[in-house]
């Protein structure tokens, strides 16, 4: 099979390993980017049924995960941690040729470079490249960050970069950084969809009806987090600015103050940053 080297990009075709919601999102902002259309995208996934959404868009589905990787150029690992070794036997098992010449992007929390390297020794020129993506990318929004394996070359680094750039912003980091950043950046959306959630019960309790609270809930964090990325000033400058003398959102900041909310939100990042390092040992050594 031709390798992805000698291919242009609009050539590719771009494997799944695992059709969750990640995987979706990531293939979702290619397709609306423009970059590839449903059909030259290729999924596997245990059962038939879990893969209809994506058949409904045109792509192509699987339940064994050795023919997405021998047709393949990029194969994305978008399974749970847990489940990377039965992934790797149903390759094993499903592949007619032996593996070769792949690029292997894993999305997988937790999992080390050496750990996916040592898993895929057995694949002849196979190179890998670790990235922690975030859902917001299917709008074009995501916060992606990568680290190429030893064995992935410059224009496996420019095929990935140019995915994750066209869905986002996406920067190369040391592999030590990854765990930390997918807390804040992975996990972060979570985090802030439950404070909207909490300033739209706000409005709610105040007797704004529910759709509406939320959209202005939504569009406050939105005109709030463009105002940090676009003017430059430090966030605590910003909130100076909305905060009046005596007036009424330094008391608001001051129910917050009293509440833990930003101990609580420190907590979260390195409790999740914590726990995706634990996935990793745990699972895969």
């Amino acid at each position: 099979m031709t390798s992805e080297g000698t291919k242009r990009f609009e050539e590719l075709k771009i494997g799944f390993i695992g059709g969750g919601n990640m995987a979706k999102a990531i293939a979702g902002g290619i397709v609306k980017k423009g970059l590839l259309s449903y059909s030259q995208i290729y999924v596997s996934g245990p059962r038939m049924h879990s893969l209809e959404s994506w058949q409904s868009q045109g792509a192509n589905v699987y339940t064994d995960n050795g023919t997405v990787c021998e047709i393949c150029d990029v194969i994305f690992l978008s399974v749970k941690p847990h489940i990377l070794p039965e992934a790797m036997a149903n390759i094993c098992m499903n592949s007619r040729h032996k593996i070769r010449s792949k690029l292997f992007v894993s999305i997988i929390a937790g999992i080390k470079l050496e750990a996916l390297e040592n898993l895929f020794r057995s694949f002849d020129s196979c190179r890998i490249i670790r990235t922690m993506p975030n859902t917001p990318m299917m709008v074009g929004e995501g916060c992606t960050v990568y680290c190429p394996g030893e064995g992935a070359t410059e224009n496996d680094v420019k095929i990935v970069r140019t995915i994750l750039e066209a869905l986002g912003i996406c920067y190369m980091v040391p592999e030590s950084m990854i765990d930390a950043i997918g807390a804040l950046a992975g996990s972060g959306p979570a985090f802030a969809y439950l404070m909207i959630e909490a300033m739209s019960d706000g409005g709610v309790k105040m007797g704004i009806p529910r759709a509406m609270a939320t959209q202005f809930a939504a569009q406050t964090m939105l005109g709030a987090a463009k105002m940090v990325l676009e003017s430059g000033k430090h966030t605590g400058a910003l909130k100076d600015e909305v905060c009046s003398p005596g007036g009424t959102t330094i008391t608001g900041v001051h129910a917050l103050e009293k509440g833990g909310v930003r101990a609580a939100i420190m907590d979260a990042i390195e409790c999740a940053a914590t726990k995706s390092a634990e996935l990793g040992r745990r699972h895969v050594s």
